[in-house]
């Protein structure tokens, strides 16, 4: 049975940690406002702009004169999986999640004899994947010194995976995110961004109007593609943004709400030993008073 002295320590030690765990969590509500602004104000945009691209590439289809990064190589065998979690834990299972879907996209291209390459945006997300797959690792693309993700980081990234692409190492690209939808939940996301796959949200797609493009489409397609695969992953990062500070501020509610239930069973298990001490010596004082 521990002593007074361990209890009261303990004691404080669980205080001093709801303290820090209580301040964790509202830092992360501050930063979750501001991260889900720029993700729902980058909602609109990208739809938009996957609206217009499915229209466009529709318009020519997978023709000798469609460009690469619309009809692909024509072939399937290596993928390439960019994995995009924080930089830093305490978030509850953001970054294991996103890593789990991943870890099950590369059992089942390994199991269908795929080769898979893996470039890491995030430390946990590399840390997580390194045990068993460090072999597949080509990149990681570290963001720790980035306060705020902006566009530009997500160029590089996007760059990154262009090269990569004209240099025909692989044939299919991956981003994997989560998406935010609002402090509990969030949505482990896998999309492909080459060969070009836009999904259009429902309401977003164009009317039924015709449009004349000039220049043509291919060279409209040509100049937007490459911008397409940065937005996909711009919109993923601040996905991901918003989704890690809603992550941490619930889970540093539910460590802050567990510290204030072990405090009150620490109080009572203190007050009960407090008054098991004091039993006793009154019953030795009572004793040796009686002896005499």
């Amino acid at each position: 049975m521990p002593s007074l002295k361990d209890l009261k320590t303990r004691i404080e030690s669980v205080k001093s940690t709801r303290k820090i765990t209580k301040a964790m969590q509202m830092v992360a509500a501050a930063k979750l406002r501001r991260a889900q602004e720029s993700a729902e104000m980058a909602r609109p945009y990208a739809e938009r702009f996957n609206a217009v691209m499915s229209k466009l590439a529709s318009s020519i289809g997978d023709g000798e004169g469609a460009p690469k990064l619309l009809s692909g190589t024509g072939d399937d065998k290596v993928h390439l999986l960019v994995v995009m979690t924080a930089e830093r834990g305490l978030c509850g299972g953001f970054n294991s999640n996103i890593a789990k879907l991943a870890r099950a996209e590369i059992e089942k291209l390994k199991a269908e004899g795929k080769t898979v390459k893996i470039v890491t945006v995030g430390k946990k997300g590399r840390d997580a994947l390194k045990r068993d797959h460090s072999d597949l690792f080509v990149d990681h693309v570290d963001l720790t010194g980035v306060r705020n993700v902006g566009y530009a980081d997500a160029q590089a990234v996007a760059q990154n995976v262009l090269d990569r692409f004209d240099a025909e190492e692989f044939d299919v690209a991956k981003i994997f995110y989560s998406k935010f939808q609002n402090v509990v939940s969030q949505i482990p996301t896998m999309q492909q961004i080459i060969p070009a796959d836009f999904d259009v949200e429902e309401g977003a797609e164009e009317n039924d109007a015709f449009y004349d493009y000039e220049p043509d489409e291919v060279a409209i397609l040509r100049d937007l593609l490459p911008r397409a695969v940065a937005t996909a992953i711009f919109s993923g990062l601040l996905e991901n943004g918003a989704s890690e500070q809603g992550a941490r501020m619930s889970a540093m509610d539910n460590a802050t709400r567990n510290a204030g239930e072990m405090i009150d069973k620490l109080t009572i298990e203190y007050n009960r030993s407090r008054q098991a001490v004091i039993t006793n010596e009154l019953i030795e004082i009572i004793s040796g008073a009686e002896a005499l």
